[in-house]
């Protein structure tokens, strides 16, 4: 399929303007590494398995290695806006990857819509403490969304720009607290009874691999640049394999951080008896450097979440757009703009999306963090784990029906087997500790899963439907080229 013209649209993105360093900088984003150690992590250990965070950490990056090593093998051969869906098309058929892109299409709008809601309490309740301010978090929200609606609908080099200062910011202050805490010596010296089984398997290890599992959601987003990529065959598995590594590195070495500071022992108790444990690292920058760098960490939390926000924008608009292109959706959809080469149309829809509900839940008074973030970024998190796992097995089918590419059995069936177990495994897990996840109700709960099984029939249906209307286009779904 080459380019074509629609009007004054293209179907083409901005070719060749992405490095490995700026797709890195949007998947690190989209992880909101800051905003997972503040708000995350602590209530993570909390409710898991307390000081042994840390080594779950460590289980979670090999699995998610493993996951990298067949995708990215596969990424070598696909290059589409579409991620999961493209390879689940190209792996396993047409009709599973129509179920996939509804599926991906409903996390990352999902989990948008939800960050905003935990944007709008964080940087409300910040201006009320430092300003004395007082203003709706639904307010600080909506002048969000204006905002990454407007780069959304620009070219992605403004976004990257963006970002690269952010994440650097971000880890540059959080490593900064982590080199005073461990050169200090923590609470007791340095300990690494993080590591040991009795503190690995105490409290409930599966509540806190969940956590773990939900704080890598983003870095599987590299692939939905490779159209927009420099030498995307090479660039995106570096990309990939690169976000891993620095996320899980920096959230073991931050996480273990946090364990010293307070103590192996003491660390849950304190986190227990605190009002609010998202502000533990807050107390932590008070306690080891001052206040100074305190306020500079809480500047930071809100700048992270903007940065995920646009990231996840990024990619919710590039599935519209691929989507779309493939004739699953309205082929409106497929265009881009004829300056910017941004997929506008798909940014256009995600915005009005995450605008809809977020007023639905601003008029009826919900939490913006207790309900709005905790009930969506955790079916966000179902979702993406889920095609995480359809991901893999689309590695083998794709290989199997393309004996002639395989260059390595481990990385195009063993690697992609052991990882889809595991997912599966995960997601298991973590849909029977749905209700632990999110604070609602069994019955609630019940019924935000349900939207998975209905999303993927949707995307089935969408799928039977192009099947029957134009049988050539559903043959090369996930197939288009320039």
């Amino acid at each position: 399929m080459s380019v074509s013209t629609c009007g004054s649209s293209a179907t083409e993105l901005r070719r060749g303007t992405l490095g490995a360093a700026m797709i890195i900088f949007f998947v690190i984003s989209a992880a909101s590494p800051l905003s997972v150690l503040a708000g995350g992590f602590p209530i993570g250990i909390m409710m898991g398995n307390g000081a042994g965070m840390p080594a779950l950490l460590i289980a979670t990056l090999f699995v998610l290695l493993c996951f990298a090593a067949g995708y990215t093998t596969m990424a070598r051969h696909v290059t589409h806006a579409g991620g999961f869906y493209a390879f689940i098309s190209r792996g396993l058929g047409g009709l599973s990857g129509g179920a996939a892109g509804v599926l991906a299409m409903v996390a990352y709008n999902v989990l948008q819509a939800g960050m905003y809601g935990l944007f709008g309490a964080v940087l409300s309740g910040n201006l009320e403490a430092t300003l004395g301010i007082q203003v709706p978090w639904w307010s600080c929200s909506a002048v969000a969304l204006g905002l990454i609606a407007f780069l959304g609908y620009r070219n992605i080099d403004l976004s990257a720009r963006l970002l690269s200062v952010v994440v650097i910011a971000e880890y540059v202050v959080v490593l900064l607290l982590d080199v005073v805490i461990i050169g200090h010596g923590g609470a007791h010296g340095i300990e690494f009874s993080a590591f040991t089984p009795s503190h690995i398997t105490q409290g409930n290890p599966s509540i806190g691999l969940l956590f773990c599992f939900a704080a890598f959601i983003g870095f599987e987003a590299t692939t939905l640049y490779g159209e927009e990529a420099k030498n995307p065959k090479r660039t995106i598995p570096l990309a990939t394999y690169a976000s891993v590594l620095l996320i899980g590195g920096f959230y073991t070495l931050s996480v273990w951080a946090m364990v010293i500071g307070a103590g192996s022992d003491e660390i849950v108790p304190r986190l227990q008896a605190m009002e609010d444990p998202t502000t533990f690292l807050y107390a932590l920058s008070d306690q080891y450097v001052g206040s100074g760098l305190t306020d500079l960490i809480r500047l930071l939390f809100v700048t992270s979440l903007f940065a995920g926000l646009l990231a996840f924008h990024n990619a919710a608009a590039r599935y519209f757009f691929a989507i779309g292109r493939d004739g699953l959706l309205p082929l409106k959809l497929g265009n881009t703009h004829t300056k910017h080469q941004s997929p506008h149309v798909g940014s256009g829809l995600q915005s009005l999306i995450a605008a809809s509900l977020l007023a639905v839940f601003a008029v009826a008074g919900a939490d913006p963090v207790l309900q709005v973030f905790s009930w969506f970024s955790n079916l966000a998190t179902l979702c993406l784990i889920l095609l995480m796992a359809m991901t893999s097995l689309a590695v083998i089918g794709y290989f199997k029906a393309n004996p002639q590419l395989v260059t390595s059995k481990l990385q195009c069936f063993v690697l992609p087997a052991f990882s889809c177990v595991a997912l599966l495994g995960i997601w298991l897990m973590a849909l029977l500790h749905f209700d632990v996840l999110t604070g609602a109700s069994k019955d609630l709960s019940i019924i935000l899963c349900s939207i998975i099984p209905a999303a993927a029939f949707i995307g089935v249906l969408l799928a039977a439907r192009l099947r029957i209307r134009a049988p050539l286009r559903f043959h090369s779904l996930g197939h288009h080229v320039a």
